[in-house]
């Protein structure tokens, strides 16, 4: 089964891959602004998100290999393709990268390190999301006052509530496959290891206020598996930091992608 995509633009590619419990979607502005740059921007949804096919399984490996099938569907030449990821999706990027390094020509992660993640910090959004009772829901108002109960901050919230849609029969419905989601919480925080270094070239991006890449990541978890990579913070920005600082993360991405 092939990913759903889209795409803006024309030259050289750029494909995003979003994070846990996002979707294409919430890249739309900054891909617009990359095409509008001279890039051919390809926005992925991730299975079990947005409008791609569900599966029971999710890891990232299966991850890797749809990516592989989406770039077979598009002919994208290896020489000039970046792969950029956030969060979940970095790791499907680092993974992809490692796995398949002549497919690409340099990599960008956003605000993730290969190492491994308990996952507890998602244990209040999962809550809130199966708090939601679908099959009584009358209003979007609705959703958000059970997923206020979980989660206070309103900007997560919003993120989350654009997964939410209506059926053909009106009733509401999420994009992302919540139950295979939370069954593979474990999965999604897997480490990213290999036996042999992603050679190429490769971006790192953290938000200041983030504290998902440590120290000790840039010291010896990314440079161990990604030698030729730089690693830049993005002061003032949270894990978001994309939507928080769109203007410096267009222009370390643009930079990075032309040079």
């Amino acid at each position: 089964m092939l990913l759903h995509f889209r795409e803006m633009g024309q030259g050289a590619p750029l494909v995003i891959l979003h994070g846990l419990f996002g979707y294409s979607d919430n890249w739309q502005t900054l891909a617009r602004r990359w095409a509008d740059a001279g890039h051919r921007v390809i926005l992925v949804d991730l299975r079990n998100h947005g409008r791609s096919f569900h599966s029971p399984e999710h890891s990232y490996e299966s991850m890797s290999q749809d990516v592989v099938a989406l770039f077979d569907h598009l002919n994208l030449d290896a020489a000039t393709t970046t792969l950029l990821g956030h969060s979940m999706g970095g790791k499907a990027a680092m993974r992809f990268a490692l796995d398949h390094p002549e497919r690409l020509a340099r990599l960008v992660v956003l605000d993730i390190a290969p190492r491994f993640s308990d996952m507890e910090h998602q244990d209040d959004i999962v809550a809130g999301l199966s708090a939601v009772s679908l099959a009584t829901l009358e209003s979007r108002q609705q959703a958000d006052e059970a997923l206020a109960q979980h989660i206070p901050q309103v900007g997560v919230r919003q993120f989350l509530l654009k997964n939410l849609y209506r059926q053909d029969d009106n009733s509401f419905a999420w994009r992302q496959n919540l139950p295979a989601l939370t069954a593979n919480m474990s999965a999604i925080g897997a480490e990213i290891t290999s036996p042999q270094p992603f050679l190429k070239r490769a971006l790192f991006l953290r938000g200041g206020k983030s504290d998902y890449i440590q120290p000790e990541d840039k010291l010896y978890h990314i440079p161990a598996l990604f030698p030729n990579s730089q690693v830049e913070t993005v002061v003032d920005a949270g894990h978001w930091l994309h939507a928080e600082k769109p203007d410096e993360v267009f222009e370390l991405v643009q930079a990075f992608a032309t040079s």
